[in-house]
Protein backbone atom coordinates (compact mmCIF):
# COMPACT_ATOMS: atom_id res chain seq x y z
CA UNK A 1 0.00 0.00 0.00
CA UNK A 2 2.81 2.59 1.06
CA UNK A 3 4.99 1.73 -2.22
CA UNK A 4 1.48 2.54 -4.09
CA UNK A 5 1.18 5.88 -2.56
CA UNK A 6 4.84 6.82 -3.48
CA UNK A 7 4.16 5.98 -6.92
CA UNK A 8 1.09 7.89 -7.34
CA UNK A 9 2.38 10.98 -6.10
CA UNK A 10 5.46 10.72 -7.96
CA UNK A 11 3.00 10.24 -10.93
CA UNK A 12 1.16 13.51 -10.32
CA UNK A 13 4.72 15.71 -9.92
CA UNK A 14 5.18 14.70 -13.67
CA UNK A 15 1.69 15.66 -14.46
CA UNK A 16 2.21 19.18 -12.41
CA UNK A 17 4.79 21.20 -15.14
CA UNK A 18 2.56 20.01 -18.01
CA UNK A 19 -0.68 21.45 -16.42
CA UNK A 20 1.15 24.28 -15.59
CA UNK A 21 2.53 25.42 -19.05
CA UNK A 22 0.22 27.50 -20.30
CA UNK A 23 0.04 29.73 -17.50
CA UNK A 24 3.99 30.26 -17.64
CA UNK A 25 3.70 31.00 -21.55
CA UNK A 26 1.13 33.36 -21.31
CA UNK A 27 2.77 35.13 -17.76
CA UNK A 28 6.02 35.16 -20.13
CA UNK A 29 4.52 36.35 -23.39
CA UNK A 30 3.54 39.68 -21.32
CA UNK A 31 7.30 40.96 -21.06
CA UNK A 32 8.33 39.34 -24.32
CA UNK A 33 8.19 42.76 -26.41
CA UNK A 34 8.95 45.27 -23.76
CA UNK A 35 12.28 46.72 -23.11
CA UNK A 36 14.64 44.35 -21.05
CA UNK A 37 14.78 47.34 -18.39
CA UNK A 38 11.52 47.53 -18.11
CA UNK A 39 10.93 43.70 -17.83
CA UNK A 40 13.50 43.72 -15.35
CA UNK A 41 12.91 46.75 -13.25
CA UNK A 42 8.69 45.31 -13.18
CA UNK A 43 9.61 41.64 -12.05
CA UNK A 44 11.87 43.16 -9.31
CA UNK A 45 9.65 45.34 -8.80
CA UNK A 46 6.84 42.55 -7.32
CA UNK A 47 6.32 42.35 -3.58
CA UNK A 48 5.14 39.87 -2.09
CA UNK A 49 1.47 40.38 -2.87
CA UNK A 50 1.92 40.44 -6.21
CA UNK A 51 1.65 44.42 -7.14
CA UNK A 52 4.29 46.49 -8.38
CA UNK A 53 6.47 48.41 -6.83
CA UNK A 54 9.71 51.04 -7.82
CA UNK A 55 12.47 50.13 -6.44
CA UNK A 56 14.94 52.95 -7.66
CA UNK A 57 16.23 50.94 -10.56
CA UNK A 58 14.99 53.09 -12.81
CA UNK A 59 14.05 56.97 -13.45
CA UNK A 60 11.25 58.27 -11.77
CA UNK A 61 9.21 60.10 -14.41
CA UNK A 62 7.62 62.26 -11.81
CA UNK A 63 10.67 63.71 -11.04
CA UNK A 64 10.36 67.77 -11.03
CA UNK A 65 14.16 68.33 -12.23
CA UNK A 66 15.74 66.46 -14.73
CA UNK A 67 18.22 67.27 -17.71
CA UNK A 68 18.05 66.03 -21.37
CA UNK A 69 19.76 66.38 -24.47
CA UNK A 70 18.77 70.04 -26.56
CA UNK A 71 18.02 69.72 -30.28
CA UNK A 72 20.22 73.00 -30.99
CA UNK A 73 22.28 74.52 -28.04
CA UNK A 74 23.33 71.58 -26.16
CA UNK A 75 21.26 70.74 -22.49
CA UNK A 76 17.73 71.55 -21.79
CA UNK A 77 16.57 71.65 -17.86
CA UNK A 78 13.28 70.45 -17.22
CA UNK A 79 12.23 72.03 -13.93
CA UNK A 80 8.42 72.31 -12.90
CA UNK A 81 6.50 75.62 -11.73
CA UNK A 82 6.71 74.38 -8.38
CA UNK A 83 10.27 73.72 -7.88
CA UNK A 84 10.79 76.98 -10.01
CA UNK A 85 9.40 78.62 -7.79
CA UNK A 86 10.43 77.19 -4.64
CA UNK A 87 14.43 77.94 -6.25
CA UNK A 88 13.28 81.64 -6.59
CA UNK A 89 13.70 81.30 -10.78
CA UNK A 90 11.73 83.74 -11.62
CA UNK A 91 10.23 84.05 -15.68
CA UNK A 92 9.75 87.46 -17.43
CA UNK A 93 9.78 88.73 -21.21
CA UNK A 94 12.58 90.18 -23.13
CA UNK A 95 11.27 93.54 -23.94
CA UNK A 96 12.48 96.52 -26.03
CA UNK A 97 14.28 99.41 -23.49
CA UNK A 98 15.46 103.30 -23.60
CA UNK A 99 19.37 102.36 -22.77
CA UNK A 100 22.02 104.98 -22.65
CA UNK A 101 25.51 104.84 -24.62
CA UNK A 102 28.07 105.23 -21.55
CA UNK A 103 32.19 106.02 -21.55
CA UNK A 104 33.96 104.59 -18.49
CA UNK A 105 35.99 106.50 -16.95
CA UNK A 106 38.92 105.83 -13.44
CA UNK A 107 40.05 108.63 -11.34
CA UNK A 108 40.15 109.35 -7.41
CA UNK A 109 38.13 110.71 -4.84
CA UNK A 110 40.48 114.34 -4.22
CA UNK A 111 39.46 117.43 -1.67
CA UNK A 112 37.84 120.03 -2.89
CA UNK A 113 39.99 122.59 -3.94
CA UNK A 114 37.37 125.34 -3.06
CA UNK A 115 36.82 123.84 0.27
CA UNK A 116 40.24 124.21 1.69
CA UNK A 117 41.89 126.56 4.14
CA UNK A 118 45.37 127.55 5.21
CA UNK A 119 45.08 128.98 8.71
CA UNK A 120 48.27 131.73 9.26
CA UNK A 121 49.00 134.02 12.77
CA UNK A 122 47.83 137.34 12.22
CA UNK A 123 51.52 139.29 13.66
CA UNK A 124 54.63 136.97 13.80
CA UNK A 125 55.25 135.92 17.58
CA UNK A 126 56.07 132.71 19.57
CA UNK A 127 53.14 130.00 19.78
CA UNK A 128 52.18 129.75 23.65
CA UNK A 129 49.15 127.40 23.27
CA UNK A 130 47.89 124.90 20.81
CA UNK A 131 44.10 123.91 21.21
CA UNK A 132 43.50 121.16 18.33
CA UNK A 133 45.49 118.11 17.33
CA UNK A 134 45.84 116.30 13.12
CA UNK A 135 42.34 115.03 12.38
CA UNK A 136 40.64 116.85 14.64
CA UNK A 137 37.08 118.29 13.95
CA UNK A 138 36.52 121.69 14.45
CA UNK A 139 33.70 124.77 13.77
CA UNK A 140 34.66 127.73 12.34
CA UNK A 141 35.61 130.45 14.74
CA UNK A 142 37.07 127.72 17.65
CA UNK A 143 40.64 128.60 19.15
CA UNK A 144 43.14 126.47 17.44
CA UNK A 145 46.26 128.57 18.72
CA UNK A 146 47.21 131.22 21.18
CA UNK A 147 50.03 133.21 19.94
CA UNK A 148 52.43 135.96 21.70
CA UNK A 149 53.45 139.02 19.56
CA UNK A 150 56.87 140.23 19.29
CA UNK A 151 55.38 143.65 18.72
CA UNK A 152 53.27 144.09 21.40
CA UNK A 153 54.05 141.23 23.82
CA UNK A 154 50.04 140.66 24.03
CA UNK A 155 48.48 137.34 23.14
CA UNK A 156 45.89 137.09 20.81
CA UNK A 157 44.09 133.89 19.32
CA UNK A 158 44.35 132.40 16.03
CA UNK A 159 41.03 130.84 15.13
CA UNK A 160 39.58 128.56 12.60
CA UNK A 161 38.30 130.14 9.12
CA UNK A 162 36.15 127.62 8.27
CA UNK A 163 34.69 124.14 9.59
CA UNK A 164 36.40 121.13 8.93
CA UNK A 165 39.26 118.54 9.54
CA UNK A 166 42.59 119.71 10.66
CA UNK A 167 44.57 118.29 7.69
CA UNK A 168 48.03 119.61 9.04
CA UNK A 169 49.56 121.20 12.25
CA UNK A 170 52.45 122.89 11.47
CA UNK A 171 53.47 124.30 15.00
CA UNK A 172 54.05 123.30 18.32
CA UNK A 173 54.18 125.19 21.92
CA UNK A 174 57.73 127.65 21.80
CA UNK A 175 57.69 127.70 17.92
CA UNK A 176 57.99 131.56 15.72
CA UNK A 177 55.02 132.41 13.96
CA UNK A 178 55.68 133.52 10.06
CA UNK A 179 54.53 133.61 6.84
CA UNK A 180 53.71 129.68 6.56
CA UNK A 181 50.75 128.23 7.69
CA UNK A 182 50.30 126.60 11.00
CA UNK A 183 47.35 124.34 10.36
CA UNK A 184 45.28 123.51 7.01
CA UNK A 185 41.79 122.76 7.22
CA UNK A 186 39.64 120.84 4.68
CA UNK A 187 35.26 120.25 5.00
CA UNK A 188 34.99 116.87 3.49
CA UNK A 189 31.69 117.29 3.58
CA UNK A 190 31.77 117.69 -0.30
CA UNK A 191 34.90 116.08 -2.14
CA UNK A 192 35.45 116.12 -5.55
CA UNK A 193 35.78 112.98 -8.11
CA UNK A 194 38.45 113.86 -10.47
CA UNK A 195 38.44 111.74 -13.38
CA UNK A 196 40.58 111.10 -16.40
CA UNK A 197 38.76 111.33 -20.14
CA UNK A 198 40.54 110.39 -23.07
CA UNK A 199 41.47 112.64 -25.61
CA UNK A 200 39.56 110.34 -28.44
CA UNK A 201 36.36 110.68 -25.59
CA UNK A 202 36.64 114.10 -24.59
CA UNK A 203 34.35 115.77 -27.61
CA UNK A 204 31.86 113.59 -26.16
CA UNK A 205 31.82 113.98 -22.42
CA UNK A 206 30.25 117.36 -21.56
CA UNK A 207 29.17 119.88 -18.26
CA UNK A 208 25.95 118.38 -16.90
CA UNK A 209 26.24 115.24 -17.78
CA UNK A 210 24.79 112.12 -15.70
CA UNK A 211 27.61 110.20 -14.02
CA UNK A 212 27.45 106.95 -11.57
CA UNK A 213 30.73 106.87 -9.03
CA UNK A 214 31.79 103.86 -7.87
CA UNK A 215 34.40 102.50 -5.59
CA UNK A 216 36.37 99.66 -6.76
CA UNK A 217 34.36 96.87 -5.05
CA UNK A 218 31.33 98.42 -6.56
CA UNK A 219 29.56 98.44 -3.01
CA UNK A 220 29.23 101.98 -3.05
CA UNK A 221 28.07 104.32 -5.49
CA UNK A 222 26.40 107.93 -5.93
CA UNK A 223 25.04 109.72 -8.86
CA UNK A 224 26.65 113.02 -9.88
CA UNK A 225 26.76 115.50 -13.28
CA UNK A 226 29.98 116.48 -14.71
CA UNK A 227 30.80 120.22 -12.98
CA UNK A 228 33.77 121.38 -14.62
CA UNK A 229 36.93 120.71 -17.20
CA UNK A 230 40.33 121.55 -15.91
CA UNK A 231 41.76 123.90 -17.95
CA UNK A 232 44.97 122.00 -18.86
CA UNK A 233 45.61 118.05 -20.06
CA UNK A 234 47.10 116.20 -17.68
CA UNK A 235 50.71 115.71 -18.91
CA UNK A 236 51.26 112.19 -17.86
CA UNK A 237 48.50 110.26 -18.70
CA UNK A 238 47.83 112.88 -22.20
CA UNK A 239 44.31 112.97 -20.34
CA UNK A 240 41.37 115.71 -20.16
CA UNK A 241 40.34 115.82 -16.02
CA UNK A 242 37.04 116.46 -15.53
CA UNK A 243 35.25 116.89 -11.48
CA UNK A 244 32.26 115.98 -9.88
CA UNK A 245 31.59 117.74 -6.96
CA UNK A 246 30.29 114.60 -4.60
CA UNK A 247 28.07 115.35 -1.43
CA UNK A 248 30.26 113.69 1.79
CA UNK A 249 27.84 114.11 4.68
CA UNK A 250 28.86 110.85 6.34
CA UNK A 251 32.62 111.13 5.13
CA UNK A 252 31.95 107.91 2.83
CA UNK A 253 34.07 109.32 0.11
CA UNK A 254 37.81 109.60 1.39
CA UNK A 255 40.40 111.75 -0.28
CA UNK A 256 42.95 109.15 -2.02
CA UNK A 257 40.24 106.40 -2.91
CA UNK A 258 40.39 105.45 -6.32
CA UNK A 259 37.18 105.41 -8.49
CA UNK A 260 35.48 104.60 -11.56
CA UNK A 261 32.51 106.41 -13.67
CA UNK A 262 30.17 105.59 -15.98
CA UNK A 263 29.09 108.66 -18.11
CA UNK A 264 26.21 108.72 -20.04
CA UNK A 265 26.69 110.34 -23.16
CA UNK A 266 23.61 109.40 -25.39
CA UNK A 267 20.54 107.31 -24.80
CA UNK A 268 18.85 105.01 -27.60
CA UNK A 269 15.81 102.60 -28.15
CA UNK A 270 17.03 99.19 -27.99
CA UNK A 271 15.33 96.42 -29.74
CA UNK A 272 15.48 93.57 -27.36
CA UNK A 273 16.77 93.97 -23.65
CA UNK A 274 16.99 91.40 -20.62
CA UNK A 275 18.41 91.91 -17.01
CA UNK A 276 21.82 91.86 -16.63
CA UNK A 277 21.31 89.70 -13.94
CA UNK A 278 19.89 86.73 -16.35
CA UNK A 279 23.28 86.40 -18.18
CA UNK A 280 25.08 83.39 -17.90
CA UNK A 281 28.49 82.61 -19.27
CA UNK A 282 29.30 78.73 -20.36
CA UNK A 283 31.58 76.90 -22.05
CA UNK A 284 31.39 76.91 -25.88
CA UNK A 285 28.38 79.14 -25.92
CA UNK A 286 29.99 82.87 -24.40
CA UNK A 287 27.21 84.74 -22.81
CA UNK A 288 24.11 83.28 -22.55
CA UNK A 289 20.15 83.26 -21.22
CA UNK A 290 18.12 80.66 -20.56
CA UNK A 291 14.74 80.84 -22.44
CA UNK A 292 11.82 78.86 -21.41
CA UNK A 293 9.97 77.05 -24.50
CA UNK A 294 7.32 75.23 -22.88
CA UNK A 295 8.44 73.13 -20.44
CA UNK A 296 12.17 73.17 -20.93
CA UNK A 297 14.42 75.90 -19.85
CA UNK A 298 17.30 75.96 -23.28
CA UNK A 299 20.72 77.60 -22.46
CA UNK A 300 20.88 80.55 -25.97
CA UNK A 301 23.70 82.05 -26.88
CA UNK A 302 23.57 85.80 -27.02
CA UNK A 303 25.38 88.54 -27.92
CA UNK A 304 24.92 92.06 -26.06
CA UNK A 305 25.13 95.49 -26.31
CA UNK A 306 25.10 98.30 -23.86
CA UNK A 307 24.28 98.36 -20.12
CA UNK A 308 22.73 100.70 -18.17
CA UNK A 309 21.18 100.37 -14.21
CA UNK A 310 21.06 96.13 -14.89
CA UNK A 311 19.50 95.61 -17.77
CA UNK A 312 21.18 94.77 -20.49
CA UNK A 313 21.02 94.92 -24.58
CA UNK A 314 20.64 92.27 -26.57
CA UNK A 315 21.51 92.37 -30.17
CA UNK A 316 21.75 88.88 -31.42
CA UNK A 317 19.90 85.88 -29.59
CA UNK A 318 17.07 86.60 -28.50
CA UNK A 319 13.37 88.17 -29.92
CA UNK A 320 11.14 90.63 -27.76
CA UNK A 321 8.54 88.44 -26.14
CA UNK A 322 10.52 85.47 -25.48
CA UNK A 323 10.27 84.06 -21.88
CA UNK A 324 13.63 83.99 -20.37
CA UNK A 325 14.87 83.65 -16.47
CA UNK A 326 15.36 86.94 -14.95
CA UNK A 327 16.22 85.78 -11.49
CA UNK A 328 17.97 82.52 -10.91
CA UNK A 329 19.63 81.92 -13.88
CA UNK A 330 22.54 80.28 -11.90
CA UNK A 331 20.62 77.51 -10.62
CA UNK A 332 20.15 76.12 -13.85
CA UNK A 333 22.82 76.68 -15.36
CA UNK A 334 24.20 74.86 -12.17
CA UNK A 335 21.74 71.92 -12.84
CA UNK A 336 22.78 71.53 -16.56
CA UNK A 337 26.20 71.60 -15.52
CA UNK A 338 25.90 68.93 -12.60
CA UNK A 339 24.19 66.64 -15.27
CA UNK A 340 26.68 67.10 -17.69
CA UNK A 341 29.06 66.11 -15.44
CA UNK A 342 27.36 62.69 -14.40
CA UNK A 343 27.19 61.80 -17.62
Amino acid sequence: MRNFLLKLTAFFWLLLPVSLLPVYAEENNKYSNKDPKIFYTELQGRNDTGQGVYDGSEKDNNDERTVEKGTHEGLKAVISPGSAKRMGIVIEEAVSANVSQKISLTGRITINQNAIADVHGRFSGIVRNVEVNLGEHVQKGQILATVEANDSLQEYNVVAPISGVILERNTNIGDLVGEHPIFVIADLSNVWAKFHVFLRDSDRVQIGQNIAVYNLERDKTAPGKIDMFYPTTDEKSQTQVVIVVLPNPERAWKPGMIIEGDVSVAKSDVDVSVKEKALQKMEKFGDVVFVKEGKFFIPKAVKIGRKENGTVEIIKGLKAGDLYVSDGSFIVKSDILKATASH
